[in-house]
């Protein structure tokens, strides 16, 4: 499996992380939050989304995307902002050519925490205890790096079966 970055989209923050699997065992390569600045009109925090994802982009090279699908968020204004930065992810992770998977924040929870219900610091746990990483400032990596390895668990799990088929 190649390299996945998961991106957590956020008007605020952006988390993204970045994961590998090498030899049956994650990896994760980078992990971190793109921070606009609250005082900053939308399109500035956009702009710096854009340009942020621009850099890891150029830096790292994915193979894939690992974005979160929208959910209902708590009042117009929330899920407009959410739907912005989210088009903006979507932009430079097409713009890049990079193929785009999209999850629901039920099915990842439910595929890392057993439940599509799990709290924030459930996912955030084992996370850190999959990747052998430290505790995280902001729940917006954590939830990055599980949609990037939610990714990574789905593609090997469908290369596998396809070299079933090719067994059978």
């Amino acid at each position: 499996m190649g390299l996945v970055l998961g991106i957590d989209p956020g008007s605020h923050f952006t988390g993204y992380g970045l994961v590998r699997e090498v030899d049956g065992v994650l990896r994760c390569i980078a992990f971190g939050v793109i921070e606009g600045n609250k005082k900053d009109s939308m399109p500035k925090r956009l702009l710096d989304i854009g340009l942020g994802l621009q850099e890891i982009f150029q830096q790292h090279k994915p193979d894939a995307v690992s974005i979160e699908k929208m959910f209902f968020a708590k009042n117009a204004d929330s899920a407009t902002k959410l739907g912005q930065a989210r088009g903006v992810c979507l932009y430079e992770s097409a713009r890049f050519g990079c193929p785009i998977f999209e999850y629901a924040p039920t099915e990842i929870k439910a595929s890392l925490v057993g439940h599509g219900r799990a709290e924030k610091e459930q996912v955030q746990f084992i996370v850190q205890a999959l990747l052998g990483l430290p505790a995280m400032a902001r729940f917006d990596m954590s939830d990055a790096l599980a949609l990037a390895i939610h990714h990574v668990r789905i593609a090997t799990t469908r290369k596998r079966m396809k070299d079933l088929e090719v067994l059978t």
